[in-house]
């Protein structure tokens, strides 16, 4: 058996045991060839270049075990490797952190926030920071910038210091333990916060995949807004002037519009579409909140 035909043979497995995607991969056969990869210790961007490679009987045994281990419990991928990817940058990862996959870290990449940013822009925080790799991709594409990552779990900061420590930027990030903005010093040119927004319906669907993840990074109460409209009312004070806030909701506009519907927002688009990712200024929260 080749790697090809292991990693089909290893995706039919996946979908037959109807495991959930979504942490990194969309469907069977991307998380069949990440494990099969993985496993192997091969690079996860050179499938073709490894295709055709013949695979050992007891390496045909090791990726079926990771195989028999994502299916019977129900772990996102990320975390049987302990790393995650965004925008081909790797972070190490585990179950003290949310698994990474923030649409906003797209937007850092091709530059989408850059026009709301100007040569004053010195001060980044990265509010619900989890395992920091929006902090560190924001100081990776703005070298000018000191970066504030704060999370209220400090699981998740232990895991955001190993991801810090291991691209070198200790001296730009600094790493805090706040809930909310409550331990937050001074006042930022760029707030980015993809923050717990699951409404409790859709908590109580969610698949066992998600379930493994911390609840508190998560659940957003009933309509998903609990932390987001703390964080709104607080938010101007932490803010200079000319200071904009980048938010994710993930799949809550309905409810969002609904809790603020004075609000003046800035829907940037994403390749989920152009309902994922807010940004406001502090002059339009400025206005509703004070």
């Amino acid at each position: 058996m080749n790697i090809l035909q292991l990693i089909e043979a290893a995706a039919r497995r996946l979908e037959a045991a109807g495991v959930a995607f979504g942490h990194g991969t969309a469907n069977a056969f991307d998380e069949a060839a990440w494990l099969v990869l993985w496993r192997l210790g091969l690079p996860l961007d050179d499938l073709d270049g490894v295709a055709t490679r013949e695979v050992t009987a007891p390496d045909q045994a090791a990726v079926k075990a990771l195989l028999g281990e994502r299916i019977a419990t129900r772990k996102p991928a990320a975390y049987l490797t302990q790393e995650a990817w965004l925008q081909g940058v790797p972070f190490y990862v585990d179950e003290r952190a949310i698994v990474p996959r923030s649409f906003i870290a797209e937007l850092i990449a091709d530059a989408s926030i850059d026009p709301w940013l100007g040569e004053e822009t010195r001060q980044v925080l990265d509010l619900c920071t989890g395992n920091g790799s929006l902090a560190i991709l924001a100081a990776m594409a703005w070298p000018e910038v000191r970066v504030d990552g704060a999370d209220i779990s400090a699981d998740a900061l232990a895991v955001a210091r190993i991801n810090v420590d291991k691209h070198g930027l200790a001296s730009r990030v600094r790493l805090m333990e706040s809930d909310g903005l409550s331990a937050v010093p001074g006042r930022y040119d760029l707030i980015l916060c993809n923050p717990p927004y699951v409404n409790a319906g859709s908590m109580a669907a969610l698949p066992a995949e998600y379930r493994a993840e911390p609840a508190l990074a998560l659940a957003g109460g009933a309509d998903g807004m609990d932390f987001i409209r703390h964080l709104l009312r607080e938010l101007p004070a932490h803010m200079n002037d000319d200071a904009v806030l980048v938010l994710e909701i993930g799949n809550e506009r309905a409810f969002f519009e609904a809790a603020f519907p004075q609000l003046e927002v800035v829907w940037l688009d994403t390749s989920a579409g152009e309902d994922h990712v807010l940004l406001l200024t502090r002059e339009a929260l400025a206005e509703t909140f004070t």
